[in-house]
């Protein structure tokens, strides 16, 4: 099984906005074959809880656009570790210290990665 073509798009749309709002280390693995739950993890990087909020918006915002609506958000007070659950996708932004210390990487990396095709100017 492999991640549905509307949880790529969800995905790209996803880090497009995250890279639009300057997250670092963007990251995405089809996670299908692991979890019932859900097609794809995708991972974001923040510099600090403002960032990381910023980018859990920008996020949020675009996929809106699309029409997917989260059906869970977690961590929004503290900004350290943002999940937001969209069905097809599972969006975790995260503080750069959380990352290196959870290594969702690490976890995930016998899942295939994804081809985000970033467009960074």
């Amino acid at each position: 099984m492999t991640a549905t073509d509307r949880a790529l798009e969800l995905t790209r749309a996803a880090a497009e906005a995250a890279a639009d709002k300057l997250g670092d280390q963007i990251v995405a693995f089809d996670v299908s074959d692991q979890l019932s739950i859900t097609d794809v993890f995708l991972i974001v990087s923040g510099n600090n809880d403002r960032q990381v909020r910023a980018i859990k918006d920008g996020i949020m915002d675009h996929l809106l656009t699309l029409g997917a609506k989260p059906l869970r958000r977690e961590g929004e007070r503290e900004g350290r570790w943002i999940l937001i659950d969209f069905g097809e996708i599972v969006v975790h932004v995260m503080h750069q210290e959380e990352r290196a210390f959870y290594a969702l990487e690490r976890l995930w990396s016998d899942c295939p990665s994804i081809d985000l095709m970033l467009m960074r100017s």
